[in-house]
Parts: structure tokens; C-alpha cells; sequence
């Protein structure tokens, strides 16, 4: 009686869902009226499929019949139903042929794809996971190692090539290990590490769902997340999970106090193997590494040939270059794997080592293998080759008839369109989309072309992926400068400086808004605008003129120029300060024992995306530079030296 009850029970919740369905999808297509734009109902057409409404993208899709794209249209309708493969097979194959070629289909069997791998379809997934063009989705690249393995195939080494960054993994890629530790392809060393490195990465998540291949309670690895002190005071038990178990604690109390945690660790020394000490060493390092800890490096030493992360690896290089242990850093990126060594970082450091230590040719053969590339180690490179930076002759310029083939591109189109519906993000995919197979005249003729439709920062990702013909012209653009000058001439600010910080916050999109608010070319925070503009006098200031684009400059320069003075007139300070606040700026400067090289600060930013920007910005710079100079530069020289607050030669020991 009771099961009936619970049936009965099931059944009425799911006619209330079902009725509560039809009621949001019809709500979201009648909410709009017959006669409203076709652009406006193609947009909750979009926001319907975004939000799985089933029944309101049906009914959106059937008013647009005869809308501009209507692949979109089919694709909108089908999405919501792509999900747990409600929509018939037939339907979707359909959908595929009849668009088959275009970005939006590779999209499409992107979305097929991950609901045929969670549901082990795997006949169709390995028809269809070939097809699949664009092939950037590493849950999709788990399903098709598992469907492999389920077939008596070993992967096991490309797993361990492919699982290193838990933030892509979905159920695809712990499916993945689950499998291969049910088939012994993957060992408990293999399952460890996998775990461990979820937890360094903040996915505490990613690490209990493969707790199922272990004994370990989730309730006891939460303990181990939560309180890590209790797992630390009990010690390393008998087996290999508590031993586990205890590293991972370590590095979430070093999170608090890397000192606490190293006293725990040294305490349990008697119990723990020499390879399980320089594992915990590593645990604690990481934490201590992103705050900046002088003794790191203390920490990092005593990891010996430890396994170690990607993340701890560059991490142990970092530490290593601000403590100026050359030695540390050589030996540190040779035990990288070797897709993370040949990164153009790692390359230049090394080659730093090398010479540090008197290998002169060896030093020259890193650095000759990336001074041909335009970015910020490549140009560090050439300048450690004896050279200063300077531009590559022009290529001929693009025929009118060169990009009126362009205009004529049925992608171009699809994107432009999007842009005019703000959609930047499908106007991108289709953009791209069209770049894949075009040689360098044609990515040049498809920058002018972007230029002419006013989507500068089309135009330089376009351009910028040439490899032979370059044109700095479309790569580093200076529009609105003489309004550009109006303003940084007063502040004495450096114009070169400002552009190559607009690249890379906005690309010059003039109308940018970043996730957090951030508006416009110079990407200005509202409450940031309303300070500087206090700060100036701008006293009749609205946030409505933020993106005008004379304002916005006017403030932007204002609060660089701001910042830049607090700073000590550094630029690599001041840029830092722009992306990540000034205080954090003064913090990571305050945490300096000895000044460093600017290359070396911009590189031990702990925020990825501090680091990044930093090293762009100033990268962007030099070329603007150039352009606005017409002569060679100095990117080490701009670079200069970053001392602690207050520094005095007679500090050094």
C-alpha cells in the first residue's frame, strides 16, 4: 500500500512538472506579440533553448520560418531536446546533413556527442566522434578513450597525457578513470595522483566522485577538505588511503599556515616513505607558492624528483626564479613533461639557466627556437640573441577584389549578424569557423574586411594568425588617436602604453562589457569611473557616458596615470594594478626580498589572469612602440627592475 502511495506520489509530482513545463513554454513564447521583431523573437528563441524550454523553443522556432539564419533557428529548436537524447536520432542526423559543413552542425554534434558518451552509446559515438571538426572538448576526448578501452584497447598512457586540468573534467573524464581502474589499466598511483590533483586545483568535487574507485568514505573526505587539522593531529594511519589522505591534508592546512603544516609533516616523518615526504613537501609548496612565501623555496627543494602537477611544476620554476635558484629552475623544467616543457616560458627560462651556468650554446639554442615569435618570450628572446625588437617589412596589400570575396563569405555574414544582435559569442564561432583553411593572403583580405565592418578585434585575431605575412597595422590598430593624445599627453602617459593595454582589455570594442561590469574600450568599473571622475571634476558625470568613447578614455588615462604614480612610475606595477586592484600590486611587490627582473615579477603573479595580462600588455606595448617610434625597442629595458617598497642598494646582503 505504501509503494502505491509512493507511485501515486511520483506520478502527481511529475503531471504537476509536465503541466508546469506547458505553462513556462507557452508563457515564454506568447510574453512576446505576433508582430514583435523577428530578432527579437530569435532572441528568446535563444534564451528558450538556453534555458532547456522545450516547448517555448518549439513554439519561438515555428514563428521564424523564414528568419536570416535559420540554422540557428533548427538548432534552437532541437537543442533543448539533444539533452538525455530526447530528440529522435533521425531528427538529428537530419539536422546534420542538411547543414553539414557549417560551425553551428559541429556544434551540434558536440551536444550529440556528450549525451551519446554519458549514455555509453558508444556504436554511434564512434561513428560520429570522428566528424567532429573542431575536436576542443576534452569530456568528449574521455568518452572516446573509454569507448577504446571498453574494446580491449590500452590507453592508459594517453590518459595520463590527457588528464591534467580536473577544471575540464565532466563526467566523461572520471568515467574515464573509474573505467580504467576497473580494468587495471590504472593503478591506485594513477587514481592518487588524479585525486589529488583535483583537490590542488579547487575542484573538491571532481576528487569525490573518484573516491567510488577507493575505500574512502565521501564523509571522511569531506572532513579531510573541511578540517584538515583533525586528519593532521591523528597522523598517517596503516594503509595507503589515510597516508592519502594525510597529504592531502597537508596542503589544505597549508592553505592557512604552510609552517603548521611543514611542524605536521616533520612529525610524521618516521611514518612516511622518502617518495611520500617529498609528495607532502609539494602539497605544502603549492599554497605557499601562491602566496608569495619566501621559504617556498625551502619547501620546494626537499620535493626532490617528486611527480608533481602541470600547475606544481611551473610553480616550483616560479619560486625557483624569484629566490634567483637558477639551478632549481634548470632541473625543474627538464623533468616537465614534455608538452608542458615546449611552452615558449619554459623554453626562455631554460635558456636563462643555461647560460647562468656558463652552457652558452645550449643557452642560444633554446632562445633561437622562439625568437621568430611575436609574443612576449619570443621578443625576450631575440633581445637575449643580441637584437632589438623592430617590424618585418608589410605584405602587399589585399585587392579590393581580394575582399569583396570576403564580403561574400556566407559565415562573415551569420557573424556580422550577430554582432548586430550583441551575440559576440556565435558571431566568433561562425568568424572563426571561416579561418580554419585559409592560407595567409586570405586571413589578411578577412582582416581588411573586418576592419571596413568596424569589428576591430575580428580584425586582429584575423591577422594574427599568419605565419608569413605579417601586417602590424591590422594586428596592433590605434583608432580614436588623436582623441587618444588629447588625453595621455597632459598625464605625460605614455600613448604606446595605453593602446597595448586597450588591446588586451577589449580589443577595441567599443560597446565591451566585461562578466563583472567592466565597460567599454578601457573596460572601466562603474564604481572605479565615479572615483576618477570625482577625482578630475568631472562633476556632471553619468554612468550612461561611460562608454562614450572620449570619456571613457578621458577616465581610463586618468586612473592609469593614478595608479602609475602610486606605483613608482612602473608600468609593469601599475598594469598589474589595473586587472588585479592596487592593492594587491603593493602586496605582490611588498612580498619581494631582493628586486627582481620585470620578466621574472610578471611571471610570479599568482593570478593566471593577472599573469597573463601583464605579460600581453607589455608584449603589446613595445610593438606599439615601434609603430608610433618607427624604431627598434627594448622589451627588457621597458621591463626594467621591480625592488621592494623603499629598497636601498645598501639593503643587498
Amino acid at each position: 500500500m505504501r509503494v502505491k502511495k509512493y507511485i501515486r506520489g511520483l506520478l502527481s509530482v511529475a503531471c504537476f512538472g509536465a503541466t508546469a513545463w506547458l505553462a513556462s513554454g507557452l508563457a515564454q513564447a506568447e510574453s512576446l506579440p505576433a508582430n514583435s521583431a523577428q530578432d527579437d523573437q530569435f532572441l528568446a528563441l535563444r534564451t528558450a533553448a538556453r534555458s532547456d524550454d522545450q516547448l517555448g523553443a518549439a513554439n519561438l522556432a515555428a514563428r521564424l520560418g523564414d528568419y536570416v539564419i535559420p540554422s540557428y533557428v533548427a538548432y534552437y529548436k532541437i537543442k533543448p531536446r539533444i539533452r538525455n537524447l530526447v530528440a529522435p536520432e533521425s531528427e538529428i542526423r537530419e539536422y546534420l546533413t542538411r547543414y553539414d559543413g557549417s560551425a553551428i552542425a559541429d556544434r551540434l554534434r558536440n551536444d550529440w556527442l556528450i549525451e551519446l558518451g554519458k549514455a555509453g552509446m558508444w556504436s554511434t559515438f564512434d561513428e560520429q566522434y570522428p566528424l567532429f571538426v573542431l575536436n576542443d572538448d576534452t569530456q568528449l576526448k574521455c568518452f572516446a578513450l573509454t569507448s577504446r578501452a571498453m574494446k580491449g584497447a590500452n590507453v592508459a598512457d594517453e590518459a595520463r597525457a590527457l588528464l591534467t586540468a580536473p577544471k575540464d573534467y565532466g563526467q566523461g573524464c572520471t568515467s574515464l578513470i573509474a573505467a580504467l581502474m576497473q580494468n587495471r589499466q590504472f593503478t591506485d598511483n594513477d587514481l592518487w595522483v588524479q585525486i589529488r590533483q583535483a583537490v590542488e586545483s579547487g575542484n573538491a568535487a571532481v576528487a569525490k566522485r573518484m573516491l567510488v574507485s577507493t575505500e574512502t568514505s565521501a564523509a571522511a573526505f569531506q572532513q579531510v577538505i573541511d578540517k584538515p587539522a583533525l586528519t593532521l593531529a591523528r597522523g598517517p594511519g596503516a594503509d595507503r588511503a589515510s597516508h592519502e589522505l594525510f597529504l592531502i591534508a597537508l596542503g589544505q592546512a597549508a592553505k592557512s599556515s604552510a609552517p603548521l603544516a611543514a611542524t605536521f609533516l616533520t612529525g610524521a616523518s618516521a611514518r612516511l616513505t622518502p617518495a611520500e615526504m617529498a609528495q607532502g613537501w609539494a602539497q605544502i609548496a603549492m599554497p605557499a607558492a601562491f602566496k608569495l612565501a619566501p621559504e617556498v623555496i625551502d619547501y620546494w627543494r626537499k620535493t626532490d624528483s617528486a611527480p608533481l602537477s602541470y600547475e606544481a611544476y611551473q610553480w616550483k620554476v616560479r619560486s625557483s626564479l624569484r629566490a634567483g635558484d637558477w639551478a632549481l629552475v634548470r632541473s625543474t623544467i627538464e623533468a616537465m613533461p614534455q608538452a608542458l616543457r615546449s611552452d615558449s616560458a619554459w623554453t626562455y627560462w631554460l635558456g636563462r639557466a643555461y647560460r647562468h651556468e656558463g652552457k652558452k650554446e645550449a643557452a642560444q639554442q633554446q632562445f633561437q627556437s622562439i625568437a621568430s615569435g611575436y609574443g612576449f618570450y619570443g621578443q625576450l628572446a631575440l633581445e637575449e640573441l643580441g637584437q632589438k625588437i623592430t617590424l618585418p617589412a608589410g605584405p602587399t596589400p589585399s585587392t579590393p577584389g581580394d575582399i569583396a570575396l570576403m564580403a561574400q563569405n556566407a559565415g562573415f555574414k551569420r557573424a556580422l549578424k550577430f554582432y548586430d544582435l550583441n551575440l559576440r559569442y556565435e558571431g566568433i564561432r561562425e568568424w572563426n569557423w571561416e579561418l580554419r583553411k585559409m592560407n595567409d593572403r586570405q586571413l589578411l583580405a578577412a582582416a581588411e574586411f573586418a576592419r571596413q565592418s568596424d569589428v576591430l578585434d575580428r580584425m586582429v585575431s584575423t591577422s594574427d594568425r599568419t605565419r608569413q605575412e605579417i601586417d602590424f597595422t591590422q594586428r596592433f590598430p590605434a583608432p580614436h588617436l588623436e582623441m587618444m593624445n588629447a588625453n595621455t599627453r597632459p598625464l605625460s602617459l605614455d600613448t604606446a602604453w595605453v593602446y597595448g593595454l586597450i588591446r588586451q582589455e577589449s580589443r577595441f570594442i567599443k560597446n565591451a562589457r566585461s562578466q563583472v561590469g567592466a565597460s567599454g574600450l578601457m573596460q572601466i568599473m562603474p564604481a572605479t569611473a565615479k572615483f576618477v571622475a570625482r577625482k578630475i571634476g568631472l562633476t556632471e558625470f553619468g554612468q550612461g557616458q561611460i562608454n562614450d568613447i572620449n570619456t571613457n578614455l578621458l577616465l581610463g588615462t586618468s586612473y592609469l596615470s593614478m595608479v602609475q604614480n602610486d606605483l613608482d612610475g612602473s608600468e609593469v606595477l601599475a598594469t598589474a594594478a589595473y586587472n588585479a586592484g592596487p592593492g594587491r600590486s603593493r602586496t605582490w611587490r611588498a612580498s619581494l626580498t631582493r628586486p627582481v627582473e620585470g620578466a621574472i615579477f610578471a611571471e610570479t603573479i599568482p593570478f593566471s589572469e593577472t599573469r597573463g595580462y601583464v605579460k600581453n600588455v607589455m608584449s603589446n606595448t613595445i610593438y606599439y612602440s615601434v609603430l608610433f617610434d618607427n624604431g627598434p625597442q627594448s622589451l627588457k629595458a621597458r621591463l626594467g627592475k621591480i625592488t621592494p617598497k623603499n629598497f636601498a642598494e645598501s639593503d643587498l646582503p
